[in-house]
């Protein structure tokens, strides 16, 4: 998803918050601002956003397993076939 805001002043706040070290990137800054818009909305709780997180960081440090190397072990384990 690309997304342009067409208001200068969120780009430049948003910079700002980047710059300031609140954020790594844009990117990161226009996600919490959802996830926090979602919490406002009782789409997520807390535990919810902070278990995200962890994933998130657990992915960038290259903590996972391709789908396809578990998915035949996950159907066996649950369906038995």
């Amino acid at each position: 998803m690309v997304v342009q805001l067409k208001k200068h002043e969120l780009e430049k706040f948003i910079a700002d918050q980047v710059k300031a070290g609140h954020f790594a990137s844009p990117d990161a800054a226009i996600e919490a601002a959802v996830e926090q818009m979602m919490l406002d909305h009782g789409a997520l709780d807390d535990e919810t956003v902070a278990a995200i997180n962890r994933a998130d960081e657990q992915y960038d440090r290259g903590e996972f397993v391709e789908w396809r190397a578990v998915r035949g072990d996950l159907r066996k384990k649950y369906t038995g076939k």
